[in-house]
């Protein structure tokens, strides 16, 4: 089998970007999956659960359903699912959206509000634990760069 030429033009200056997004993938795939765990264990939860609740919370008057699937970047039937979960642990409530028979809006009850609270309350040490107790000024220059680099990605992608 032949190996296709290469095209000079097409060659990195250099290997450490990609090495810098392999070191970012395995990163994230490591904190999420300890998140996972964590979660798991302490609270008998899930990660997709929490970031629902995360969601709702920060928008406690209530998102439609597909408001709630855009904002997750998942799908309405995913969204449904962790809804019907929550909703019979007594964390949310469904309520009619007037104007639209079929549409819903979700919301924390103050039960969820509180569960949430202490849930993100331990994620957040957690997460700083696995940061490796990073410094605010050094997390800060990281999330300014990595920022950068989402602003260069979306300005690629609004081009296509």
């Amino acid at each position: 089998m032949q190996h296709p030429k290469k095209n000079p033009s097409l060659e990195p200056i250099s290997k450490e970007p990609l090495r810098l997004w392999l070191r970012l993938l395995k990163t994230n795939r490591l904190i999420e999956a300890e998140l996972r765990e964590r979660l798991r264990v302490t609270f008998s939860t899930t990660l997709p659960r929490f970031d629902v609740m995360s969601a709702l919370y920060n928008n406690q008057s209530g998102l439609k359903m597909s408001e709630l699937s855009r904002m997750l970047l998942v799908s309405n039937g995913n969204v449904t699912g962790i809804v019907d979960r929550l909703s019979k642990d007594g964390f949310m409530l469904r309520e009619s959206v007037p104007g639209d028979r079929r549409a819903y809006r979700v919301r924390l009850t103050q039960k969820g509000i509180d569960e949430f609270l202490k849930q993100a309350a331990t994620h957040e040490i957690w997460v700083s634990e696995m940061l490796g107790g990073q410094d605010t000024e050094t997390c800060s220059e990281i999330s300014t760069l990595l920022a950068r680099t989402l602003t260069i990605g979306k300005e690629v992608t609004d081009d296509d």
